[in-house]
C-alpha cells in the first residue's frame, strides 16, 4: 500500500478541532473530510443537536460486492480534544476511514460498507448516539459497527484497566485490540486471523455493554452497544499507552508510521471479508 495519501491525510486533519475550543480548526476540518469524501460518491449530511450542542456527521455508502447483505458501519470521529492536534486521537482513525473507502473504491469489499465520520465524540459521543438511535428508530440492521479510535501509537509500556491482564496481553503497547461485545465472538477469530497478518492483534470481548470496565466503552461504538447492536473498537488502547492523550504533544511526530501502516493494511483486508 502507498502510504503517501494516508500520510497527507494524517497531516491535515491533526490540527486543534474542538467545537468549544478550536471552532475555525474544526470547520476547516469538515471542509476537507467532506470533501475527501465526497471524492468517491454522494455524502450524506447527517445534522444532530443534543442540547445546545450541535453538529453534523458525515455518511459514505459504498455498495459492496453484494448490496443485498447487511451493511457494515465503520466511524472515526473527526473532532478533536481541547487544545492539542489529535494526531492519534482521532486524525490517524480518520485518515484510516479515508484510505479504507480510497482501497474500496479500486477494489469492493463483500458487502455495503457504510464509511461514517463522527463529530462531538469528545463532548459526549453526540454524533454517534444521535445516528444510533435514528438507524434503531428505523429498524436498520447491521452486520457489525467498528469504531476506529487511535490507531498510531507504539510503546515499550503497556498499561491495563485490570493488572492482572498484563499477563495475557503483554507488557510491551506494540499491538492493536479488537475491543467487542460478546455478539461479535463469532467474527473476532476470523478477524483478528487477518488482522494478524499484518500486525500483532489481541482481542477483547466484554460482557455486559462493557458497564464492568468503563474504559472500554470510551469511543463511538458504545452507543451501538447500548441499543443492542453488534460493535467492535479497534484501538492502540488510548491513555492506557499513550502518554500525549488529550495532550499539546499528540503530534505526528510521535506516532509509529510503520505500525499505523500495517493496522491499514489490516483493516482493509479483514475488514473486506466479513
Amino acid at each position: 500500500m502507498d502510504n503517501q495519501e494516508l500520510l497527507k491525510d494524517l497531516q491535515q486533519i491533526a490540527i486543534p478541532r474542538h467545537s468549544q475550543w478550536d471552532s475555525l480548526g474544526l470547520m476547516s476540518t469538515r471542509i476537507y473530510v467532506k470533501e475527501r469524501l465526497s471524492e468517491y460518491g454522494d455524502v450524506e449530511e447527517h445534522f444532530f443537536k443534543e442540547g445546545s450542542e450541535d453538529g453534523v456527521n458525515y455518511i459514505l455508502k459504498l455498495p459492496g460486492q453484494n448490496p443485498k447483505l447487511d451493511p457494515m458501519l465503520i466511524g472515526a470521529h473527526y473532532d478533536g480534544p481541547i487544545k492539542s492536534p489529535g494526531a492519534d486521537d482521532n486524525a490517524s482513525a480518520v485518515a484510516a476511514l479515508l484510505e479504507l473507502v480510497r482501497q474500496w473504491s479500486e477494489q469492493p469489499p463483500k458487502r455495503p460498507m457504510w464509511m461514517v465520520a463522527f463529530d462531538q465524540e469528545e463532548w459526549g459521543l453526540l454524533g454517534s448516539k444521535a445516528l444510533s438511535k435514528e438507524l434503531k428508530a428505523k429498524g436498520q440492521k447491521l452486520k457489525l459497527m467498528i469504531s476506529l479510535e487511535m490507531l498510531a501509537y507504539t510503546s515499550e509500556k503497556q498499561d491495563y484497566p485490570i493488572p492482572a491482564m498484563k499477563k495475557v496481553f503483554g507488557e510491551k503497547g506494540d499491538f492493536i485490540a479488537l475491543v467487542a461485545n460478546t455478539g461479535c465472538a463469532a467474527m473476532l477469530p476470523g478477524l483478528a486471523s487477518n488482522m494478524g497478518k499484518h500486525v500483532t492483534t489481541k482481542v477483547l470481548p466484554v460482557p455486559l455493554k462493557g458497564d464492568v470496565l468503563p474504559e472500554v466503552r470510551l469511543s463511538d461504538h458504545s452507543p451501538f452497544w447500548d441499543l443492542g447492536y453488534n460493535a467492535m473498537m479497534v484501538t492502540d488502547t488510548s491513555f492506557l499507552r499513550n502518554p500525549h492523550y488529550h495532550e499539546p504533544t499528540d503530534t505526528v511526530e510521535t506516532l509509529d508510521i510503520v505500525f499505523f501502516t500495517s493496522v491499514v493494511e489490516g483493516l482493509v483486508e479483514s475488514l473486506g471479508k466479513i
